[in-house]
């Protein structure tokens, strides 16, 4: 399933968008300005983001180039008046992947946003996060907000296995398996500890890392 984004603070448009596209399969959010996209998209990755460029708190350009920072190939396509097809083309050119001219049919928009797919994939397994820490998983690289976090071998997986098990309470010892007994790298529990203490170290003793007592670690996002 296709997991998309909507900016729209227009009600009837976005309805009618959300409405034609989940009988194709999509699963549709929609924010109704640029503020709440970004606290969303620090909770979860979609596959595209449809982006309305005029929105109350801002133009989508700026939306755009702050997730560019973060997220340089998540899909983006525009959604514009023709008055503002000048700017809009200088938004595609900075880093949009599409642009549609409103009116527009909604045939036409799917068939915009299924070619966009097409060649940029679902990006959004790229990714994991949580609260502002992400992993990206074809580079091995972890960004606490847009600080780039120097983790070794051992601090990378631990954060990994914990982001994969996001929302559960993992056990200790099941972190040792996973983690290190897997490989046949045989540990004692101290050096979870440790290992454990230099991360959240690094990653500014986040919040969203829990210790469970007595029984392992959980991440989740703070609402």
């Amino acid at each position: 399933m296709v997991e998309l984004f909507y900016a729209e603070d227009d009600a009837h448009i976005a309805g009618v968008v959300k409405k034609y596209l989940e009988q194709k399969n999509f699963k549709v959010v929609v924010y109704n300005t640029i503020s709440e996209v970004r606290r969303a998209l620090e909770i979860h990755v979609p596959t595209v983001i449809l982006l309305d460029w005029n929105m109350p708190d801002g133009r989508g350009d700026s939306l755009c180039q702050w997730i560019r920072g973060r997220w340089k190939e998540l899909p983006i396509i525009f959604l514009t008046v023709r008055d503002d097809s000048h700017d809009i083309v200088s938004g595609f050119q900075n880093g949009a992947d599409d642009y549609v001219v409103k009116p527009f049919e909604l045939s036409v928009l799917y068939s915009r946003i299924q070619a966009v797919l097409r060649r940029t994939g679902n990006v959004a397994v790229q990714y994991l996060s949580c609260d502002g820490i992400k992993i990206d998983l074809n580079r091995r690289t972890v960004t606490c907000g847009t600080e780039e976090i120097d983790l070794s071998v051992s601090e990378y997986e631990l954060l990994l296995y914990l982001l994969q098990n996001k929302g559960k309470t993992v056990t200790r010892e099941k972190i040792l398996e996973q983690v290190w007994d897997v490989n046949g790298n045989y540990v004692n529990d101290h050096t979870l500890t440790v290992t454990m203490n230099r991360l959240r170290n690094k990653l500014h003793q986040p919040s969203c890392l829990k210790t469970i007592r007595s029984v392992g670690y959980r991440m989740e996002d703070i609402i």
